[in-house]
């Protein structure tokens, strides 16, 4: 009986392996295929005014996106911080799963952004459970973007799930623009990333 049970639980394994393997060869693809179109470099030539970019970054992979969006539009950063430090574990994946069931989202540190010098907004963080990760949901919960005109952005491993429907459901009195979200990708697409950043920008 038990050698049964550990040859069922070893082709699961096996199954869940290739299942896994296929996944990301499967997003590797669609990241090579797109990342192609932005093979060739562009020039920035937007005007987006006085330019805020807000962001939430775990990995790291947001604050990137965030930090070359400062640089081509000379745009100040604000960074949203959790008062509590979040570290990577199954824990911690279940516990972020919980609290978006019940709505419960992570206190912040820090004041608010005062947003009325500025003419344009970026707003960006990780997709977590195919949504906003969810110090983004307890950001928009206290922000009100007093009709300022409002450009949300994601990273994520694939999938940017519902990221934008539910920024726009909960970014108060926001002009929403054109979301753009960017998956986490190798270094070998840094440049393709930069040029895909920059016909955002000058598409907005």
């Amino acid at each position: 009986m038990i050698k049964k049970i550990l040859i069922f639980l070893l082709v699961l394994a096996v199954i869940g392996g290739i299942c896994a393997l296929v996944h990301q060869l499967k997003v590797a693809y669609k990241n090579k295929t797109e990342l192609a179109a932005f093979a060739q470099a562009e020039t920035y030539t937007a005007n987006l005014g006085k330019v805020l970019v807000v962001y939430y970054s775990w990995m790291g992979h947001t604050q990137d996106i965030a930090e070359q969006i400062a640089a081509l539009t000379k745009g100040d950063t604000y960074r949203i911080q959790t008062q509590e430090e979040f570290k990577s574990s199954p824990a911690f994946y279940a516990r972020i799963k919980k609290e978006l069931g019940n709505k419960i989202y992570p206190p912040l540190a820090g004041e608010m952004p005062d947003v009325k010098g500025y003419d344009t907004i970026f707003v960006g963080g990780p997709v977590w459970w195919y949504t906003m990760a969810t110090p983004m949901y307890s950001f928009l919960s206290q922000m009100d973007f007093k009709n300022k005109k409002v450009i949300p952005f994601s990273t994520q491993g694939s999938n940017p799930g519902s990221f934008l429907e539910d920024f726009k459901f909960g970014a108060k009195n926001a002009q929403v623009s054109t979301y753009a979200n960017f998956n986490n990708v190798g270094p070998e697409y840094n440049q393709a990333v930069h040029n895909k950043i920059v016909h955002w920008l000058n598409n907005l």
